[in-house]
């Protein structure tokens, strides 16, 4: 039997690396088997900005949040995570693989452009028509034209699941929760321009979306040995079909509340930051009654007051009306 709390929530590595490969084994349905493995840099940066690996080192989660990781590690499944703005939906990934060090974090951002296509590979035809019409590349070398996307990296048949965060989905043409269903199911997928020369060129490197060692693929289908944890946000701006939902661990993340709130502030800010802004604190619950508020805000007017004061400290009340300005209701 494989251990249940594999992701703690705490903040603090698995230096071992040891956690993740405690799960449970897979249910019979959701067993992948694809290859060539690739190996995972494990000690690559969360995310390529120092504030995404800042705020995964400290975020705060409650208890329902582990315990739904948890289930979507266990059951292999991805994590549906809806919420207001500034509930930590996003920063959720990134903690997930800086405590259980899983690399990188393959971020796609959805837009009401954005297709199933553009998330698993692209493919450079008309540099490859270039570099044929010079001689300069010979049909082994195709790889050097395809590069996978976000979502085609994850499922590429790496030794431990790749994190993706899928967010925004809500922002998405309304087909595309279907058309994630069948890659979430098989969890692989084909890619065509490698297919056509199977018989001839069996095996092709390919980039990464995260720039990392290249990827083999065979027979110029992509398959995931280990299903990638996978977090899509919604603000909750539309529902989705039952089909995609029963397929998905759910999971609504409330505003934060007064202790949360102190103890987000105490880890990004310090203990001292937290002593100067229980003021802060109470006016931004008041306003947030009013009106929606996200906890950055506060961060961002915390911040302010403690760390950019300096001599000529600004005034408290009209910082509060300047960065927590209500994203909803009366202004």
């Amino acid at each position: 039997m494989g251990e249940f709390p594999i992701y703690l929530g705490a903040g603090t590595v698995d230096e071992e690396g040891e956690r993740i490969r405690r799960r449970a084994d897979p249910p019979p349905w959701r067993v992948f088997a694809g290859g060539p493995v690739t190996p995972l840099d494990r000690d690559a940066p969360v995310g390529r900005r120092l504030p995404d690996r800042a705020r995964s080192a400290s975020y705060q989660a409650d208890e329902a949040t582990v315990r739904m990781v948890n289930v979507a590690l266990h059951l292999r499944r991805p994590l549906l995570v809806t919420g207001d703005p500034g509930t930590g939906k996003s920063t959720l990934a990134y903690a997930v693989a800086h405590e259980l060090r899983l690399g990188a974090v393959l971020r796609w951002a959805i837009t009401s452009r954005s297709t199933l296509a553009s998330g698993l590979y692209h493919y450079d035809a008309v540099g490859r028509i270039e570099a044929a019409s010079n001689r300069s590349v010979e049909e082994s070398d195709i790889g050097r034209f395809l590069r996978l996307g976000p979502l085609g990296t994850a499922f590429a048949p790496y030794e431990l699941p790749r994190v993706l965060l899928i967010d925004e989905i809500d922002k998405g043409d309304i087909d595309l929760p279907n058309e994630l269903l069948d890659i979430f199911e098989v969890g692989e997928y084909g890619i065509p321009e490698l297919e056509r020369i199977a018989d001839s060129t069996p095996r092709v490197l390919v980039r990464p979306a995260d720039h990392g060692d290249r990827v083999t693929i065979q027979d110029g289908r992509v398959g995931c040995r280990e299903f990638p944890f996978v977090v899509m946000t919604s603000n909750g701006d539309r529902e989705f079909p039952p089909a995609f939902l029963r397929r998905c661990v759910q999971l609504d993340l409330a505003q934060p509340d007064p202790e949360r709130l102190r103890a987000i502030v105490h880890a990004q800010m310090g203990a001292e930051a937290l002593a100067a802004a229980h003021d802060l604190i109470a006016d931004f619950l008041e306003r947030r009654e009013q009106g929606q508020l996200a906890t950055d805000q506060l961060l961002n007017a915390v911040y302010l007051l403690h760390q950019a004061g300096g001599a000529a400290q600004p005034d408290r009340r009209e910082l509060e009306e300047a960065i927590m300005r209500r994203l909803t209701g009366p202004a």
